[in-house]
C-alpha cells in the first residue's frame, strides 16, 4: 500500500446512475491516485465502486477491495485488483475496512452504503476508532441524511462525540484537504 494515507469508500454498486455520480467517482479515484492515498473499497468492479476503482487503477494507483464471498458474483468483483481481500460477511469487510483506513468516504449510494457510513460513525462515537466519516454531497444527494443528523443534535440525541464523527464536502475536489485533515485528527493520542 502507498506511503500515504489510506482512504475508505463507501458507495453503490449499481449501474445506471447519474452522470454526475459516476463522474464524481471516477474524480475521487484519480485524485486518490494523484496524491498517493491507497484506496479501500468495496471490491465492485460496477457502479461508482468501479468508476472509483478504475480510475484509481489507471492512475497508477494503489487499491485495495474487500468482498464478502456471497457478492463476488452479484457485485462483480473488480478483477484488476492485485490485492482483493474475500471476506465472509459485510461485518468483516466493514471491519477490514475500518482498520485499514485512515479516513472514510461516502459518495451516493443506497441502505448498505448507509450502513456502511452509520457504523464508522457509531464506532467513532463509542470510541473504537477516531476516524471520521465525509459525506460527499454530489448535487445535495446526502443533504436530507445530514438533515437528520442535525435534527438529532436539535434534540440532544447526539453526543459531542458523534458531530466530530462525521463531515460533509460539496466536490471532490475538496477531498484531498478532507483527507488529510481528518487523517491527522485520526493519529492524535486520545485524551481521556
Amino acid at each position: 500500500m502507498a506511503a500515504g494515507l489510506t482512504i475508505g469508500l463507501f458507495c453503490s454498486a449499481s449501474d445506471g446512475l447519474p452522470d454526475a455520480y459516476r463522474a464524481a467517482a471516477a474524480e475521487f479515484g484519480r485524485l486518490c491516485a494523484a496524491r498517493g492515498f491507497c484506496l479501500v473499497y468495496g471490491g465492485s468492479g460496477r457502479g461508482l465502486m468501479g468508476a472509483a476503482a478504475h480510475a484509481a487503477l489507471d492512475g497508477g494507483g494503489d487499491v485495495v477491495g474487500v468482498m464478502p464471498r456471497h457478492l463476488v458474483e452479484r457485485e462483480r468483483a473488480e478483477t484488476r485488483l492485485a490485492d482483493l481481500r474475500i471476506v465472509d460477511s459485510l461485518a468483516a469487510r466493514k471491519q477490514v475496512m475500518a482498520d485499514l483506513s485512515d479516513v472514510f468516504f461516502v459518495l451516493p449510494g443506497g441502505v448498505g452504503t448507509l450502513d456502511e457510513a452509520f457504523e464508522m460513525i457509531t464506532w467513532h462515537d463509542i470510541g473504537l476508532h477516531r476516524k471520521a466519516t465525509v459525506f460527499l454531497d454530489i448535487e445535495g444527494f446526502w443533504t436530507p441524511v445530514l438533515a437528520v443528523f442535525d435534527h438529532l443534535d436539535r434534540q440532544r440525541m447526539l453526543r459531542a462525540t458523534a458531530r466530530g464523527a462525521y463531515d460533509r464536502i460539496s466536490t471532490v475536489a475538496e477531498m484531498p484537504a478532507a483527507a488529510l485533515r481528518h487523517g491527522a485528527r485520526a493519529a492524535e493520542p486520545r485524551v481521556a
